[in-house]
């Protein structure tokens, strides 16, 4: 009865009903990043009901996250709790009916087997496109829909990717983004209120495909700026944009190669930690100045961008390779690199 009551007004809405509402209660997506869009998306889809759901992310929570991400109190961020462990708490609280499991990991190409392998969805809430990469090569070799989705300032965009039938993330991008060259929340800062759209529009996306209505999601990219009071609709086909790409095209998955991509290594005896891009990397240190030196004090030579931030030391070469001193900690130094650097 008390299952009836909870979802009484949903099953009302035709689009849903009860046969839908029984598939959602069946189904089980990965949730892959628990910040600001996260938070949105997983509070909707645990009200929604959906029977499972696994949230992975490698950070803690801060002071400076509160404003936008929506599960998390001043006590999760004094106490530094890991975002997947608060946000499985109050999830919890809210809806005890689903099926919560919370992941204080990284998601790479050496874990995503065991992470996503029992999931029906993928939803996007990190913050790189290292991780994008792993998740768009591992959905298309398993045909397993996904859904892109970003947000920076007052901009963020989504886009559904079903495989075989959507272009995938790498026709739109090839190449991993240089490190420097893209704004992230920490460099450009972000308001709640976009987070909170795209992270709904996001799961209303996933609602329709975990109820089993995928023939009413969306074919398109949408991009919004609540700034501007803007919205475009890009409708993409793959015969105009997926060719020579290499996951889809070409059927290349290289990134889930554990060798490729972004790797953390602690450096012996000097309480730092080595964070390294994928291959290609160069990055745009002047960019990366002008970006970093509103934060604090900022060095540059030709070499090699040094910043003072959050108690640590940022060093980020031109090759996009960084070495974050004062931690041996090589989740928070990635961490700080991701949200830094930006790739």
């Amino acid at each position: 009865m008390a299952t009836v009551e909870r979802y009484s007004r949903q099953i009302l809405f035709r689009g849903l009903g009860e046969a839908g509402q029984e598939r959602l209660g069946g189904a089980a997506a990965l949730l892959v990043g628990c910040g600001a869009l996260g938070t949105h998306v997983a509070d909707l889809l645990v009200r929604a009901g959906v029977g499972r759901l696994r949230i992975v992310d490698r950070d803690f929570v801060e002071m400076s996250n509160l404003h936008r991400q929506a599960l998390f109190d001043d006590s999760d961020a004094t106490s530094g709790l890991p975002k997947a462990v608060a946000a499985a708490r109050r999830l919890a609280a809210i809806n005890p009916e689903v099926a919560i499991e919370a992941c204080a990991e990284q998601l790479d190409a050496g874990n995503i087997e065991r992470l996503g392998s029992d999931v029906s969805l993928i939803l996007d809430g990190t913050d790189n496109f290292d991780t994008r990469f792993v998740v768009n090569d591992f959905a298309l070799k398993r045909r397993l829909p996904w859904i892109y989705a970003a947000c920076v300032g007052a901009y963020g965009l989504t886009m559904n990717i079903l495989p075989a039938e959507t272009p995938c993330l790498r026709c739109l991008v090839r190449a991993l983004p240089a490190p420097g060259t893209l704004e992230t929340c920490d460099t450009a800062g972000v308001i709640a209120p976009i987070a909170a759209l795209i992270g709904a529009v996001e799961a209303a996306e996933a609602l329709k495909i975990l109820s089993g209505s995928p023939g009413a999601a969306s074919r398109d990219l949408l991009a919004v700026d609540l700034w501007a009071n803007t919205m475009q609709r890009l409708r993409l086909t793959r015969s105009e944009v997926s060719a020579g790409c290499p996951a889809c095209d070409r059927g290349d998955f290289e990134y889930l190669d554990r060798s490729r991509g972004a790797r953390a290594v602690t450096l012996c005896g000097r309480n730092a930690v080595q964070v390294l891009p994928g291959p290609g990397a160069i990055a745009d240190l002047e960019a990366l100045e002008r970006r970093l030196r509103p934060l604090g004090e900022v060095i540059r030579n030709p070499y090699l961008v040094r910043a003072r931030i959050e108690g640590l030391v940022l060093a980020v070469f031109a090759d996009g390779r960084a070495i974050i001193s004062g931690t041996d900690d090589e989740a928070r130094a990635r961490s700080i690199y991701d949200r830094y650097v930006g790739a």
